[in-house]
This record gives C-alpha cells, sequence and structure tokens, in this order.
C-alpha cells in the first residue's frame, strides 16, 4: 500500500481506502449505498467449502486468554470459511473446512492475530442418526403394537402419551434439507404473526394500524407457504410405497426439527397442537377422558402441554440415542394424549401444571428415543468429495490410500493429451486426518488431494448388529470376530462426550503388586 494513513473526506473511483468504526457492524464482507431499503450484500463471499471440523482451542498460559479471543474474532473477520463459537461448556471452539484449513489458521492465530502460543485439542467430526427398515430388524419390543409404537405414562400417572416414530422417505429428507432456508423463513413469520397478535392484544389502537400492512403482505405469505405445502405433498406421494401410507400427513405437520428447521417431522393426529403449515389454527382441542359434560375453564388439556411436546421434540432430535448426535429423517406420530385427573387434582390443576410439564418432557423425550431403537439405527458420516491428479506409475497407490480410509472411487478418467489421470472420490471426514500427508509419502509426492465437504452419507450397518442365523454363527462365532466400524464410530463420541460404553474394558492387563520385601 502506502507509507502513511491520510484523512479524507471524499474518494475518487479506484482508489483503495480505510474506514474507522466499523468494528461489530460488520462481520466478514459489507456493501456501502446511500439507501438502505432493498439494498443488497453486493461483496458477499461465497464458499465454496463448509467448515466442519470443530476444534477447541486453549492457550498455553491462562494469562493469554483475552488475546486468543480477540485474535479468534480477527481470524473469524479475515477467513471467510473459519467460524468462531463459544459452546455452553465454555470451551472456545473453531469450525474450518479441514485439517489443512485448520493448520493454516492456527499457524495465523500464533503468528499474526493472537500472538501466543495456543493448544489445539482433538478435532470433533459431526455425525448424523437416522433409522431405516432393514431386513435383519430384530422383533418389535411390544408384538402386539406397531414397530414404532410407545405407550408410556408420565411418573405421577396423569397423563399418557402415545406416540409412533418411523422413518420418512428418502425423496422427502432430500426435499427437506435442500428447503431449509424456506423453513425458517416460514417459522420466522409465524412468530412475527404471532408477536404482533399478542401487540394487538395489548393495545387495540396499534392492531388496527398494522392490520393494513398485514393484508399488504398476507398474499406473498400465502402463496409461499402454499407453494412449499404442494411440493411436500408431492413429495410424500413421490416416495411413498404401496405397504406405506403418508396421505394427509403434510396438513397434521406440528413441527420440524431440530431447532425447528431440521429434516424431521412431528405429526399431530390428536388435534391438540397448533399446526405449521395452517394459517388459520382450529379451536377445538383433545379433551381429557376423566371430564364429561362442560369443563371448568381451569382444569388441565391436552392444549395445555402441546407446547412441551413440541419441545420435548426438539430436544429427541437435536440428540439422538446413539452418540447423542442429531437426527434426520424421522416422522414422530402424536397418537393420543389422555389427560386423567381425579376429582381432588382438578382443584388445583393449575398449580400441577409446573410439576406436570417436567413429567411431560421427560416423559416424550425418552420414549421418541424407545421407539427411535425399535427400528434398525444408521449413522450418517460427513463425507469429503476428493479430487486427485496423479499419473499411471502412482495410480495403484493412490487407490490403496483412499481404500484403507473406507473410501470409495466415484470415477476416473485420463486428461487428454498428458499421462495424468483425474479421480474422484468420496472419502468419510473422520478418516482423512493425515490423508494428505499419506498419500504424498505414498506416491513420492506425484499426487495431491483437493478434498471438499460434499454432505452426509449413511453408512449401512447395524451398531447393535450380533449375528443370530446359523450361517453367521458358523462364520463369525458368538463374539462376532468382524469389526462393527459403525459400533467404533459410536463409541469414539460417546466416549468423547462422557456418554457410558456397553461392553468397554477400562483395565485390560492387570497384575498383584510386588514389593521387594514379599
Amino acid at each position: 500500500m502506502g507509507r502513511g494513513l491520510e484523512p479524507l473526506t471524499s474518494v475518487p473511483a479506484g482508489v483503495v481506502f480505510g474506514i474507522a468504526g466499523l468494528e461489530g457492524h460488520i462481520l466478514k464482507s459489507g456493501t456501502l449505498c446511500s439507501q438502505l431499503d432493498g439494498a443488497v450484500n453486493l461483496a458477499g463471499v461465497s464458499m465454496g467449502s463448509q467448515p466442519i471440523v470443530r476444534v477447541a482451542l486453549e492457550p498455553a498460559n491462562p494469562g493469554d486468554l483475552d488475546k486468543m479471543v480477540n485474535g479468534m474474532k480477527l481470524l473469524e473477520q479475515s477467513d471467510p470459511c473459519a467460524v468462531y463459537e463459544v459452546l455452553e461448556s465454555g470451551e472456545h471452539v473453531i469450525l474450518t473446512a479441514g485439517e489443512l484449513h485448520l493448520e493454516r489458521c492456527l499457524k495465523d492465530l500464533r503468528e499474526r492475530f493472537a500472538r501466543c502460543e495456543i493448544q489445539a485439542g482433538e478435532p470433533i467430526v459431526p455425525y448424523r442418526e437416522t433409522i431405516v427398515s432393514a431386513m435383519e430388524m430384530a422383533a418389535p419390543k411390544d408384538k402386539s403394537l406397531p414397530r414404532g409404537t410407545v405407550v408410556v405414562q408420565t411418573t405421577s400417572k396423569q397423563i399418557t402419551i402415545r406416540l409412533r416414530v418411523r422413518p420418512l422417505p428418502t425423496p422427502v429428507t432430500e426435499f427437506l434439507e435442500r428447503n431449509v432456508g424456506i423453513v425458517r423463513q416460514l417459522y420466522a413469520e409465524r412468530q412475527a404473526k404471532e408477536t404482533a397478535k399478542q401487540e394487538a392484544v395489548k393495545d387495540a389502537d396499534e392492531a388496527v394500524e398494522d392490520r393494513d400492512a398485514d393484508r399488504r403482505t398476507q398474499t406473498i405469505d400465502l402463496v409461499s407457504m402454499l407453494d412449499f405445502r404442494a411440493k411436500l405433498q408431492d413429495t410424500f406421494t413421490e416416495g411413498a410405497t404401496q405397504s406405506e401410507s403418508w396421505s394427509n400427513v403434510v396438513d397434521r405437520i406440528a413441527a420440524f426439527g431440530p431447532r425447528r428447521t431440521g429434516p424431521n417431522i412431528l405429526v399431530d393426529t390428536t388435534g391438540s397442537c397448533q399446526k405449521f403449515l395452517h394459517d388459520e389454527q382450529p379451536a377445538q382441542h383433545l379433551k381429557p377422558d376423566s371430564a364429561s359434560g362442560p369443563q371448568r375453564p381451569d382444569t388441565l388439556t391436552a392444549k395445555d402441554f402441546s407446547d412441551k411436546i413440541s419441545y420435548a421434540f426438539q430436544l429427541a432430535m437435536a440428540q439422538g440415542p446413539l452418540c447423542g448426535e442429531p437426527c434426520q429423517g424421522l416422522a414422530v406420530f402424536l397418537e393420543e394424549v389422555t389427560v386423567a385427573l381425579t376429582p381432588e387434582d382438578e382443584s388445583s390443576s393449575k398449580d400441577m401444571h409446573g410439576r406436570l410439564t417436567g413429567e411431560v418432557i421427560k416423559t416424550v423425550r425418552d420414549s421418541i428415543r424407545q421407539g427411535f431403537l425399535d427400528w434398525s439405527p444408521r449413522l450418517l458420516l460427513a463425507m469429503y468429495s476428493c479430487e486427485i491428479q496423479a499419473s499411471t506409475e502412482v495410480l495403484g497407490r493412490v487407490y490403496g490410500v483412499i481404500t484403507r480410509r473406507r473410501g470409495r472411487i466415484v470415477s476416473e478418467s485420463l486428461k487428454e493429451g498428458t499421462p495424468f489421470f483425474t479421480i474422484l472420490s468420496v472419502l468419510p471426514v473422520a478418516e482423512s486426518f493425515g490423508f494428505s500427508e499419506d498419500i504424498r509419502k505414498r506416491t513420492s509426492g506425484a499426487a495431491s488431494p483437493q478434498l471438499v465437504f460434499q454432505g452426509f452419507e449413511m453408512l449401512d450397518e447395524d451398531p447393535f448388529w450380533v449375528p443370530f442365523t446359523e450361517d453367521e454363527l458358523e462364520d463369525l462365532g458368538e463374539l462376532a470376530d468382524k469389526e462393527n466400524v459403525a459400533k467404533r464410530y459410536m463409541d469414539k463420541v460417546r466416549v468423547r462426550k462422557g456418554l457410558p460404553v456397553k461392553g468397554r474394558k477400562l483395565v485390560r492387563d492387570a497384575e498383584k503388586q510386588k514389593t521387594l520385601k514379599r
């Protein structure tokens, strides 16, 4: 640039200049404009790769914590693909695109931004949990009920809940993953309308003024919601099979999850929950079985627990039963909610609402996890798309490295006029650490990979599978000598999160302590 800085009141075109006082207003990029309404950020950076590798950082000297935090904020502003987060546990975490990007970010932190020694923890790789209908599934836990159906009571025996967990068709799951932004927009519009209604109740005069603005936006909102409903209904129709019926499911969706935008749905068949894809909500709700005749206004009904059931659904989808990772591809059907209060309890029903709230949330969350395990569970691995250019001499070595790391070759093509092949493959993110260095060593530097995050792919292996047929017992034995890769991934995540691991031996080899005197 130049040797010094000069204050200016106007800048002509083609000059590099700096603006002070924008800290806290612009994170990575922005556009200066004279009119804010309708303006577009022309300087938006389109990231070619999504940050997927999460690493917890801490300073070697605890007194340098402020330096590290300020350095990570500067790194987030300068690097378009780095994300800085603070977890609930207090850990300072940075998200990067891969191993090489992580090394570069750590070097920049130590030398330029933080200028202190920083220690990095073990990289954290995300997983997803789902269920499938497989041939080798065990029998349902309750043979009198359909698979995935759970009937439970709260601890006080006053509320009975029946729900069913089913796997979503694959086209529906993919459709919801592609349209996360639309679901988030619809939820934001719904929250804005509810907030406007609450303010209207407080101040009737403001409600009359806001009614004109609502009429102008009602047509746009209605068109977008109807369009989304129609496309979702068509996707259900295409993905449904002869043995499965998904009719009228879209009209009864109460929530999406996790975080209210994920590829899981809560379907309410009782009418007690608020429908997500409806502008007008029905006034009638499920009544308790114990009530006969007209109800008192302070009597508890299933409607009073609808938001608790939705919250429990969000909790269950955010942390699955396998290793506490988010779920996807699940449909939870709420089939029955019965509130049975004694005459003594009805007198203080509103006072009991606080105690029953915790019971309902815990019961619904545990029952969803129980219905999840009634099917055949699967893990979804984060995958990299790997592109490698290599000559014919080292082609076999490249294949060997990819195969050892559980990768899969997608295509192989010869570039015309050159002796080089372009190899496209997919590689699990969990197996990618050290992959670039390994492939350079094997090929003596003749091949270099380029990794880009592609998405999640199902590992078609049950982590709880054990041999039970005669042929499997004869080939593998009762202990199943074949390694269960899905169980290894699941146990690794459970150990990192401090969850109990079934069959884990804390002490492998132990001997009695001996002393020289004895």
